[in-house]
């Protein structure tokens, strides 16, 4: 990743940091407040995601260099459960599944995943039956292999 650094006199420092989904802005001002804008395209107005203070940046900071938290490569895990992994997948308001049950949905048969549970606000209904109905923003709670857990990304879609 490439970081372009520059000064804005009167204001502080700005930095530029090029992503996949175009570039991210940060700007740092002389009384410590950050602003962090995406520029989607080079020839797009940069929105603005959000304001920091000094405090709340740090603790982003603190998040995002993962100093609670050491990730692991999980293409190297061994688990009990072999190939398959468990995801979380949110049912939007655009899936055309909004309003059917899991057996309507076929979502085993067509994807290969298990439903193994159902969270919706503050509900958990686990190992849900075929007539269960889905509703917008259930989290699918789900049991499949990488290449299933995809091929159900794009079912739902």
């Amino acid at each position: 990743m490439t970081v372009y650094e520059s000064d804005l006199p009167g204001v502080g420092r700005k930095y530029e940091l090029e992503t996949a989904d175009g570039r991210l802005i940060v700007i740092i001002h002389h009384d410590g407040l950050r602003e962090v804008y995406r520029r989607p395209a080079p020839d797009a107005d940069a929105e603005k995601l959000i304001e920091l203070s000094v405090g709340n940046a740090r603790q982003l900071a603190a998040v995002l260099q993962g100093t609670d938290f050491e990730t692991v490569d999980v293409h190297a895990l061994s688990a009990p459960l072999g190939e398959a992994i468990i995801e979380w997948r949110t049912v939007t308001e655009d899936s055309p599944y909004v309003g059917q049950t899991l057996g309507e949905a076929h979502i085993r048969r067509e994807t290969g995943v298990s439903v193994i549970a159902v969270q919706r606000g503050d509900e958990t209904h686990p190992n849900p039956a075929a007539d269960f109905t889905m509703a917008v923003d259930d989290i699918l709670v789900t049991l499949g292999t990488r290449e299933e857990q995809a091929a159900l990304d794009d079912y739902l879609d």
